[in-house]
């Protein structure tokens, strides 16, 4: 599923971008993608689109940075662990990323059913939340988004 959101990121500059989803099967399904992980990324992106509005309409104050300090739940933190939650809370802390956004990742993080979401498939559910949303993070935070762990390693030996 994650590398069907890669590509379509990678894709698609913007989501009004994508051609409507018979035609989009047909060509995630050209490129190579299997039928399960084509119908798995696009229902993950129907409901990130659901998640947003629902959030965005029942939490209309949250659109602004929030001060207030977010306490994750056991069920949360056994999901996502503590590198993952310290990469969000440096996004928020960086402006990236505002309160409601974080929800919204920290939702689609738990509805990608996988016992534990890795830093790196975080990285790609900050980047299609904030695709989905007309967002481009700047080139910095790109960059950081897109590095993995082998590209961290040879930053640090610099």
């Amino acid at each position: 599923m994650f590398d069907v959101l890669v590509y379509l990121y990678e894709t698609y500059y913007r989501p009004e971008a994508c051609p409507d989803s018979e035609a989009l099967v047909k060509k995630l399904s050209a490129v190579g993608f299997e039928a399960e992980e084509i119908s798995k990324a696009l229902g993950w992106l129907t409901d990130l689109a659901q998640a947003t509005n629902e959030y965005s309409r029942s939490y209309p104050q949250q659109t602004a940075f929030s001060f207030g300090m977010r306490f994750y739940a056991p069920q949360e933190m056994d999901v996502l662990g503590t590198e993952t939650v310290g990469f969000l809370q440096f996004l928020e802390s960086a402006k990236v990323i505002d309160s409601l956004q974080r929800e919204i990742i920290i939702e689609r993080a738990l509805a990608a059913a996988d016992p534990q979401v890795s830093l790196d498939k975080i990285k790609v559910i900050v980047l299609m939340v904030l695709w989905s949303q007309g967002k481009e993070p700047d080139a910095l935070i790109f960059d950081e988004l897109f590095s993995d762990e082998e590209d961290a390693e040879a930053r640090q030996l610099h």
